[in-house]
Order: structure tokens, then sequence, then C-alpha cells
């Protein structure tokens, strides 16, 4: 699977209309080398699952700015399950304040980008974590 690429959906859930950091964090996977699907803003918990599993997607990170964080990643992670794609990886981005971030990784998101992270990291993130999920389903 060498020549295999990270695909990556990168999502603005809900009705925040700034999308500035997700174009920033979805350019720099893709000049990481990983296959990146935007959905652009305004999407709902189901479009974004359904694009994911359509897509067949590695992960998906989503951007929330709206303080809404907490109902998108719980919704967005039960449709997962609801799908049997529950293995896919969700991570995040934006405004999320660091009390919350327990409570996040209780749901199963992954990782939690906030301001001033920087997007090596979060390239780095998805290399070590994807590469786990395709070792732990025998494709690595």
């Amino acid at each position: 699977m060498e020549d295999r690429r990270i695909r990556v959906l990168i999502a603005k859930p809900g009705m925040d209309g700034h999308d500035r950091g997700a174009k920033v964090v979805a350019r720099a996977l893709r000049d990481a080398g990983m296959e990146v699907v935007y959905t652009g803003l305004r999407q709902t918990a189901e479009m974004i699952v359904n694009a994911a599993v359509q897509e067949d997607v590695d992960a998906i990170g989503l951007s929330v700015l709206s303080g809404a964080h907490m109902h998108y990643f719980r919704e967005v992670m039960a449709l997962l399950k609801d799908k049997g794609a529950q293995d896919i990886i969700v991570f995040g981005g934006g405004i999320i304040p660091d009390q919350d971030l327990p409570q996040l990784e209780e749901l199963g998101v992954g990782r939690v980008f906030t301001p001033g992270a920087s997007t090596e990291d979060a390239a780095g993130y998805l290399r070590e974590a994807v590469t786990q999920r395709w070792q732990a389903q025998g494709e690595g």
C-alpha cells in the first residue's frame, strides 16, 4: 500500500460561514500529499457522514467556530456508528475551549487543533493515525 494516499474530508458543519481556516488546512494536507475532499459551508452532520462514506475517506476534519462543536461532533460520531463507519478517524479544529477536549476525546474524536496549531502537526497526526488504522485493518 506504499502508493496509497490518505483521503481526508474537511467539512464546515452548521451555519458558520467562516471557512478560511478549513481551506488553509485542506490546502496544507493536499500539499502534504493527501487527497482532500472539501465539502464547503453549511453542511449537516448527515451530509458530512454520507460524503465521507461515499468518498471512502480515512478521516474527517470538522472545522467549528460557532460554539456548537459538541453538538456536531456528537452527531457525526453517532452517524458514523450507525453507518458502520466508526473506523473513520475524526479530528477537528476551530474555537473549541480546553474544557471541552476531554468530552470530545470520550466521544472518539482523535485530536483537536485550536488557533495557532501548525498545519504540519495536523498532517503528522493524520499520517500516524491513518497508518495505525490501516495496520489494524490489515491494509498497511
